[in-house]
């Protein structure tokens, strides 16, 4: 990911200069920690199913949302170091020590409020909602083991080497140009599974479970309304 201004040392110990073998030595101090952060979740009865529908994107075609699991995805990255200088001040090598922070905004899991709590069609779809929840909190560990193999590969034991001024600017350009979007990208794969949840036969299921109660009540309220 870093062009040839900011490089890690690959050579053979033999050929490494005293400024070298110090950044070297100091290779240790080269740190990439990982965290996830739970913001909670709760249950929203108060918004009728029009204005779930209104609020999925993509829309749904031709049908209804009856509930709707939503949150956003964050990325948090710290990134410092120690900065060691060359004996003639031409260059230098830093031992970044970045922190990344993975985390969501509090979820809100959503079933419309034409379905009474505690119904057999309100705990079909929470039933369902639910599990788009278990996908979003089963896959911050699985998104952040990913995430530090490659970043580790990357930083951790690595001193970086730049011209005299430069390690530290080059390091935040690194991770803001090319680590931060592979992070938001991965991050975001999450969202390719809550598709799969909603499956064109999932909402058939849903539209007939509860002999019908889904659709019943969905039509009784269409037509008051005609």
């Amino acid at each position: 990911m870093f062009g040839v201004a900011l490089a890690a040392w690959a050579g053979p110990a033999a050929a490494r200069t005293a400024f070298e073998s110090r950044c070297m030595d100091a290779a240790h101090e080269a740190v990439t920690t990982f965290a996830t952060r739970s913001s909670g979740w709760r249950v929203d009865n108060t918004l009728s199913y029009r204005d779930l529908t209104r609020m999925k994107r993509p829309a749904v075609a031709g049908g209804f949302v009856l509930g709707l699991t939503r949150t956003e995805s964050r990325v948090a990255i710290q990134a410092d170091g120690t900065l060691l200088q060359s004996p003639d001040g031409t260059m230098e090598c830093v031992l970044p020590r970045i922190a990344v922070t993975l985390y969501y905004q509090p979820i809100v899991v959503y079933v419309s409020r034409e379905f009474k709590p505690g119904s057999c069609a309100y705990d079909a779809i929470l039933a369902h909602e639910m599990r788009h929840l278990k996908s979003y909190l089963d896959y911050l560990p699985k998104v952040e083991e990913r995430v530090q193999a490659r970043l580790g590969r990357r930083f951790a034991g690595r001193p970086l080497y730049a011209r005299a001024g430069a390690s530290r600017l080059l390091l935040q350009r690194d991770i803001d140009r090319n680590w931060m979007p592979y992070i938001r990208g991965e991050m975001g794969r999450v969202e390719q599974m809550q598709a799969a949840i909603d499956s064109p036969r999932e909402y058939a299921r849903l539209s007939k479970v509860c002999q019908g109660e889904v659709q019943s009540l969905i039509g009784s309220t269409r037509r008051s309304r005609s």
